[in-house]
């Protein structure tokens, strides 16, 4: 008997030929969309966009199309126009259907294939549309060429019908319409006006003598603009042209990545007066007897920069007009030229002695904004999101095209090459110094558990994946935490004040500050060229400040060292920011903690209770736990105000059921409470800290923690309406 129960099979288990799954048309996408668009996030959701503005800039890069427009409709809806050739709309011989509808419903399907199409393109695997398409609920295409006005649209990337003339035009270009699926992108269809804005900016110094247009009318009555997008009226073709008083911007740059950098660097302080600008072919076949052939094989480079007076770098990167987040191979030839051409230079004008040690990589870049574009017709990029280059060839032709013209430059403006040289001297110099400074703190053994900082409650457990790291803001919160955490998995690390600002601090000054590195050896990485996440000794960092301007502060200038210092722990999602409530409800013997106005409101709505009638509990009105010392002390005027020694401020209701009491700082909860509400990992709530885009990452920690006092001035004034400072 046992022996016939063994060759029963569940059929659950059965692995054969019918267990293989075969995807067909745009279902890949669907099933797995962050293959495709990287995830379904805010990143993802806005990645649609860039799709299909990158099928529109193509054309322009081809001297096709003068003018692209993006607009954001009601609805969710995006709309995508351009004065290109349009789509072709004939039939197809191979899938037998228009090659509008090949092109939006069949992956790997474009022009970008065909080199005669486009020299250069940022497509590379004919998915772009197509994939839109997929993750839409609607998708509508409208196609003005040769006289006539083409038409088809797509559910869920299903067309309704096939492609049809709607009518005649006087036009040339393509309109796509689309609304992102919300099944897709569950955390909703909220477009990033500024996101977008920038993005397209950026795209306007890449592709000279382009306009783009960018127009917010999701505001608007659907209804109004219905006749704007009604593909049959001529002069609806652009939303803009429809004067409606919208939200609205128009780039159109001449200067190209001269430009660019400009921009970069208007709050900035220059070394050199000059900006550095060069665009050349790279010929990679040279002698080709065939034209067109040498023509394929090359690599057109261009390359801008300055130096600032900053300790930073910044190197935006670009192939055929795509954002490479990651850089690639044309940024690694781009700084080996850059070194080894300085260093030339230097020693050539006897600016560094020949008993001197060359120029590192790492001198050279300090203060540097540089933005480096190629583009080349046969693109590789690691993955469908472009965010790093692949192809070989643009190491070489980056490498070489830069070098020849930057020594040039050199040459030709003594003053600029010197004044670059002595920025990387000192950055040497500063090097030298910070390791010393280094060696001395981070010696053998020091993060390995036998000189951890005095002041750092480390906890019982060994691995660090179950352990967590609570940085708080002074002895009081450092004092409550220790004795209301749990002691197996939870370290805390209380720091005093407010640390360095190490926005402009080399890494010898930062180690001199004991706050910092006492954090440094806590976190048991290290520091500079020596960092090592592998030896992360807690693999939750949370940041718990007060409630206040001050405890804002604090954990903005923690956020800035980690952002500049410890970046993978951020993009490991090893940093979080501690969420303590506002106010603590007592109701009889029920307990309820609020982390906002909104919360508590409505609670006491629900209660029954007038919001209007909250008051003050005055001074030994008993109306709170009688272990809570109260005090009197005299206000500005000598009027007397309830106050209370370490425990909050405190609120009452007419309703002596209820007691509310409001936190202020950590120190001002007991230990039971800050355990129970920030520290108990089933009740606690977290916020994880990411950086959705780098480089506005960097530009708001520049502004902040920079030392342009004017821009930071600006930056307050501009966002002080939005800033809750009623804590």
């Amino acid at each position: 008997m046992a022996k016939e129960e063994t060759k029963k099979t569940k059929k659950e288990d059965v692995y054969d030929a019918s267990s293989i799954t075969v995807l067909e048309g745009l279902e890949p996408v669907r099933k797995r969309p962050g293959m495709y668009i990287g995830t379904t996030g805010p990143e993802g959701l806005h990645h649609l966009i860039w799709e299909i503005f990158d099928n529109a800039r193509d054309e322009a890069m081809a001297g096709r199309c003068s003018h692209i427009e993006v607009a954001l409709l009601p609805d969710g809806y995006v709309r995508v126009a351009d004065n290109g050739n349009g789509i072709p709309v004939g039939i197809h011989p191979k899938t037998k259907v228009s090659a509008l509808e090949t092109i939006m419903t069949v992956l790997h399907a474009g022009g970008k294939f065909d080199n005669n199409a486009y020299k250069v393109s940022g497509g590379l695997h004919g998915v772009g549309a197509s994939v839109v398409n997929a993750l839409s609920v609607h998708t509508k295409v409208v196609v003005h060429q040769d006289g006539g006005l083409h038409m088809q649209e797509y559910n869920i990337g299903k067309p309704k019908a096939p492609t049809k003339k709607i009518g005649t035009s006087k036009r040339h270009g393509t309109v796509v319409m689309f609304k992102p699926d919300v099944e897709i992108f569950k955390e909703g269809i909220n477009f990033d006006w500024s996101k977008i804005v920038n993005h397209l900016r950026q795209q306007a110094y890449l592709v000279r003598g382009v306009e783009i247009n960018v127009v917010d009318a999701r505001g608007y009555d659907a209804k109004a603009i219905e006749k704007i997008l009604d593909p049959k009226e001529d002069d609806a073709y652009f939303v803009k042209e429809a004067g409606l008083d919208v939200p609205s911007m128009t780039f159109f740059f001449e200067g190209g990545l001269r430009s660019l950098v400009a921009f970069y660097n208007r709050t900035q302080k220059a070394v050199h007066k000059n900006i550095f600008h060069t665009d050349k072919e790279y010929v990679l076949e040279k002698g080709s007897a065939d034209a067109n052939q040498a023509r394929n094989a090359s690599v057109f480079v261009e390359v801008a920069l300055q130096y600032v007076d900053d300790i930073n770098t910044k190197i935006v990167a670009f192939a055929n007009n795509t954002y490479n987040s990651e850089g690639g191979t044309h940024i690694a030839g781009f700084r080996t030229a850059l070194t080894r051409t300085i260093n030339q230079y230097a020693k050539k004008n006897n600016l560094i002695k020949e008993s001197e040690d060359n120029l590192a990589g790492e001198d050279v870049l300090e203060g540097l904004v540089a933005v480096v574009s190629v583009k080349l017709p046969e693109i590789q990029f690691e993955g469908q999101t472009k965010a790093k280059l692949g192809s070989t060839e643009a190491q070489a032709a980056t490498a070489s095209v830069f070098a020849e013209a930057f020594s040039e430059f050199m040459e030709e403006n003594p003053d600029d090459a010197k004044a670059i040289i002595n920025k990387g001297l000192l950055a040497l110099r500063a090097r030298k110094a910070a390791k010393a400074a280094k060696d001395s703190v981070l010696r053998k053994g020091a993060l390995e558990g036998m000189t951890l900082p005095g002041k750092l409650a480390d906890c019982q457990s060994k691995r660090a994946e179950e352990s967590e790291l609570f940085i708080v803001e002074g002895d009081s919160a450092g004092g409550t935490a220790k004795m209301g955490r749990d002691r197996r998995t939870q370290a805390v690390l209380p720091l005093r004040g407010k640390i360095l600002n190490i926005e402009r601090a080399r890494l010898d000054k930062m180690l001199a500050s004991e706050q910092i590195r006492n954090l440094v050896i806590a976190l048991g990485t290290a520091i500079g060229d020596t960092f090592d996440i592998s030896r992360l000794r807690y693999h939750k960092i949370i940041i718990a400040t007060d409630a206040d301007v001050d405890g804002a502060h604090i954990r903005t200038l923690i956020l800035t060292l980690m952002y500049r210092y410890f970046r993978p722990l951020i993009d490991g999602g090893f940093v979080y920011i501690a969420q303590p409530p506002l106010y603590k409800v007592k109701k009889g013997k029920e307990v309820h903690y609020f982390y906002n106005d909104d919360e508590k409101n409505t609670f006491l709505k629900k209660e029954g209770v007038d919001i209007s009638e909250v008051q003050e509990v005055e001074d030994g009105s008993g109306e709170n736990e009688g272990d809570e010392e109260e005090s009197e002390e005299e206000g500005e005027e000598g009027e007397t105000s309830a106050k209370k020694k370490g425990k909050g401020d405190k609120e009452k209701v007419k309703s002596s059921k209820i007691h509310i009491q409001r936190y202020k700082g950590l120190g001002e909860m007991n230990a039971e409470e800050l355990g129970e509400t920030t520290m108990d990992i089933k009740q606690r709530v977290l916020k994880q800290v990411t950086v959705e885009d780098a480089v506005d990452a960097d530009k708001i920690i520049e502004v902040l923690m920079g030392n342009d006092v004017p821009s930071r001035k600006t930056f307050i004034q501009t966002n002080a309406k939005m800033a809750n400072i009623d804590f």
